[in-house]
């Protein structure tokens, strides 16, 4: 009998001990310094060089790849043009940013998603050093280690939109908030991690526009409202903290209105309010639409996402009575209903609330045990499995404008990506087993699978970016352009093309159809040609003249004899030159 008591109490001592040590291996860095260090040049490597292997695809990539180089050769940095035309939808920051890129670095298609991959790959330091300062240092690793893997932050970090540079501004704006309303942080410190988020506040209004200032505002009051943490406000800096906002917010506004009386009328109350309030965009979606976009975006974590949420609320309220757990969670589902209510919807609408949930993962990520995240492995190989067995089927999608050639040759690239993850996925299964570093070890390799399989099939991509593009296109053209009078005119009859402006360095006229360039034609109606008819009539007259136009249209004029010789067509469109 002593015997077995002295094996019980030796046993319950054990387990505390082994309880004690999974709790301290649960705050503290699963690497040394050289190994994070290498981790995060490993990661920039892969983050950054495929930057060029893919062409720009239509529109977003084009459409703003193509306003900064006209803002870059115009030298114009305060009105913003698209295609020749005034284009007032969003401010300037990204345009500033990619044309000083191309003044940098010369013009072409890294060039432009770099300010994009730059502003991405930011964030997930920024998610990373803020859960280490927030949370723990484990926990830090973790957040960042779900940000760089999950296919929504992967995917739009590396195309040329605003979303990504917008999340990146008001990813600062909340971890700033996080880091000055920490307990214990000096007040000279929490002071400047206010000023900085009212300064990332308004570059997130000059990255899109109000919803830069309105999220973040909405979400403070919505959490202090739930909390009932009235103290916070007298430790946001508000007077100081105004004086940077709009000191950084206000002169473009400023400037571009002096120069242009229309400006605030289209982009606050149409581009603005309209936008959100009515269907006028053609963007309709459900209510559940972002839902499927947060699923598939967090797709690797979504086993453990139930149990993050209930571990975070579970956490208790510091002493200065300020609950970053209650903020992440308040940020994430506001935005969510803000987009799912509005009538305009977009799959990358809802991307800044990607960092607040990799914050909410990664805090619960570490205290994950050994066997549940064994399971979670598996589970994801088997996943792995049917996916690869899926992407068989990608071989017999195609039509006339997209052939069957284009995917079967992307279907290559999906099979290469889905058997690197899967087999990043067995060794990480094999990490759980052989190291005594536990969950996260295993997780840095689980992540990397997923990590390489956004960037391969993303590259892999290029099989249709390349025809959608226009660059193939691009060399017939400029070699036309270069042999013909400078003032050769260029029309895009019943269509706006996105990609081939950038790709040929020349902007088109626009003739019938104005496209999203409607507000531009009608403050310089002197730029475009309001009917076919009356382009025919320059197209005979002119001694020179180039055109693009769909392939159908391109058809109907042929049929008519209009006189047109053709330099170069793909299945999306046809470049003509008046013989």
């Amino acid at each position: 009998m002593p015997l077995q008591r002295y094996s019980r109490a030796d046993g319950a001592i054990r387990s505390a001990s082994a309880s004690v040590q999974s709790e301290s291996a649960a705050q503290r860095w699963p690497v040394g310094p050289v190994a994070l260090a290498l981790l995060v040049l490993a990661l920039a490597v892969i983050w950054f060089v495929p930057l060029g292997w893919r062409h720009l695809v239509p529109s977003d990539e084009g459409r703003y790849a193509e306003m900064a180089r006209e803002m870059f050769v115009t030298g114009d940095w305060i009105t913003p043009r698209y295609n020749g035309y005034k284009y007032f939808e969003k401010p300037p920051l990204q345009t500033w940013m990619n044309a000083l890129t191309f003044a940098w670095f010369g013009i072409g298609a890294w060039q432009a998603r770099l300010y994009t991959a730059l502003t991405g790959f930011a964030g997930v330091l920024l998610v990373g050093y803020t859960g280490s300062r927030v949370f723990s240092a484990a926990a830090g690793f973790a957040a960042a280690l779900v940000l760089a893997s999950a296919p929504y932050w992967q995917l739009m970090g590396h195309f040329n939109t605003l979303d990504m540079g917008l999340s990146f501004w008001m990813e600062l704006t909340l971890c700033s908030m996080l880091l000055a309303q920490r307990a214990g942080v000096a007040p000279r410190e929490a002071r400047r991690w206010m000023w900085l988020c009212w300064a990332s506040m308004a570059l997130a209004v000059l990255s899109k526009g109000l919803v830069g200032l309105i999220l973040p505002g909405a979400a403070l009051v919505l959490y202090t409202l739930i909390t009932r943490d009235w103290a916070l406000w007298r430790r946001l800096y508000l007077p100081s903290g105004l004086i940077i906002f709009f000191a950084i917010a206000t002169p473009w506004f400023v400037l571009v209105q002096q120069r242009n009386p229309e400006f605030l009328n289209f982009f606050f109350i149409v581009q603005q309010f309209d936008r959100y309030l009515t269907p006028a965009q053609n963007r309709p979606g459900p209510v559940y639409y972002f839902v499927g976009v947060l699923l598939v975006g967090l797709l690797p974590w979504l086993s453990i996402g139930w149990q993050s949420l209930r571990h975070m609320l579970a956490q208790p309220r510091p002493l200065n009575g300020f609950s970053p757990g209650t903020l992440l969670i308040v940020w994430s589902a506001f935005i969510f209903v803000f987009f799912s209510a509005s009538h305009s919807k977009l799959v990358s609408y809802v991307l800044p609330v990607a960092p607040a949930l990799a914050l909410v993962i990664g805090a619960y990520l570490p205290h994950v045990s050994r066997t549940r995240w064994r399971g979670h492995l598996i589970g994801y190989a088997v996943f792995l499995v049917v996916a690869a067995v899926g992407a068989i089927f990608i071989a017999r999608f195609g039509d006339a404008r997209t052939p069957n050639v284009l995917y079967r040759e992307f279907r290559i690239w999906v099979f290469a990506a889905i058997g690197v993850a899967l087999a990043l996925t067995l060794a990480a299964l094999f990490v759980l087993r052989r190291t005594e570093r536990g969950v996260l070890s295993s997780a840095a390799v689980f992540g990397a699978g997923w990590i390489m399989l956004c960037t391969i099939a993303g590259t892999g991509h290029d099989a249709f970016g390349r025809q959608s593009s226009g660059a193939l296109l691009a060399p017939a053209v400029k070699a036309a352009l270069a042999r013909l009078p400078a003032d050769t005119p260029f029309y895009s009859v019943g269509y706006l093309d996105h990609t081939l402006p950038f790709y040929v360095g020349h902007t088109t006229i626009m003739v019938e159809s104005p496209d999203e360039l409607g507000f531009g034609v009608a403050q310089e109606p002197s730029k475009w040609v309001p009917t076919v008819g009356e382009w025919i009539a320059r197209w005979n007259a002119a001694p020179h003249a180039l055109a693009v136009m769909r392939p159908d249209r391109y058809a109907a004029l042929a049929a008519t004899q209009l006189p047109m010789r053709v330099i170069a067509r793909d299945a999306r469109r046809v470049v003509v030159e008046k013989p």
